[in-house]
């Protein structure tokens, strides 16, 4: 069985369980729905995660002291923050993606599937707008924990990955809380690259039924995911404070 046969049977699985309990309009498009939910579910997970990892690199880059490390990532940071989200996801998708297979060569089967754009621009996207959150956070630890830790004999690297980025994280956390949610709500945008995701499925359903009431629905799904990752911020932070308490 292929991974997109689990979802499909996934989604299936949980329609048939809650269907009587949904409103007409709600119970007929209740798969496509689940399909677009779990899509959206898959481009959070990846673009939170492989964002993260390019967001961390990006903020070393931002706050060293070789010009040619940091001023190419401060160009990034602001071309991806300075740009909406819907133009790079064009550009990317109908511009870089108009030069076709000759053009890009070993890119194209990536390129021409909006599902690979949309997760590497949003990846791109979130990735310099963490950067700027955990740039600020590690510039702002006191420097009395640094030179704490030099006098203690501690290398460069070891002072960023014991000191400087935890401390980092702790302060930063409710920023990249709201960052998270604000992508939640901006990863809609990939359905206008054909992506199929909650709302490129609600969208779908529209159009058939030409009902509004399935926006409402859909925003209901969007709105049960911001609270999940409201939930699931809100515990780290807890957690990390009570670590701090007891160190």
């Amino acid at each position: 069985m292929s991974y997109q046969d689990i979802k499909y049977a996934i989604s299936d699985g949980i329609c048939e369980n809650i269907t009587g309990l949904l409103p007409e309009l709600l119970a007929n498009s209740c798969s496509k729905l689940t399909d677009g939910l779990i899509v959206t579910t898959e481009l959070m997970f990846i673009t939170v995660l492989l964002g993260g990892a390019l967001a961390i690199l990006a903020a070393m880059g931002r706050i060293s002291p070789r010009k040619w490390i940091s001023y190419p990532v401060a160009v990034y940071s602001y071309v991806f923050r300075g740009t909406p989200l819907l133009v790079q996801l064009w550009f990317v998708y109908f511009g870089l993606g108009s030069l076709g297979e000759a053009g890009l060569g070993p890119l194209w089967p990536y390129m021409r599937e909006g599902w690979w754009v949309g997760v590497i621009v949003l990846i791109l996207n979130t990735g310099a707008y963490v950067s700027e959150i955990l740039r600020g956070g590690l510039m702002n630890v006191p420097k009395g924990q640094i030179e704490a830790a030099l006098a203690v004999g501690m290398t460069r690297m070891q002072i960023f990955r014991r000191v400087r980025f935890p401390l980092a994280v702790r302060t930063t956390l409710p920023a990249y809380g709201n960052e998270v949610i604000l992508l939640l709500k901006s990863s809609a945008l990939v359905s206008t690259i054909t992506v199929m995701d909650l709302m490129g499925q609600t969208r779908t359903v529209f159009a058939r039924s030409y009902n509004l009431e399935i926006y409402f629905h859909s925003a209901m799904l969007y709105l049960v995911l911001a609270g999940i990752i409201t939930v699931l911020f809100h515990l780290v932070e807890r957690r990390l404070k009570r670590s701090s308490v007891i160190s």
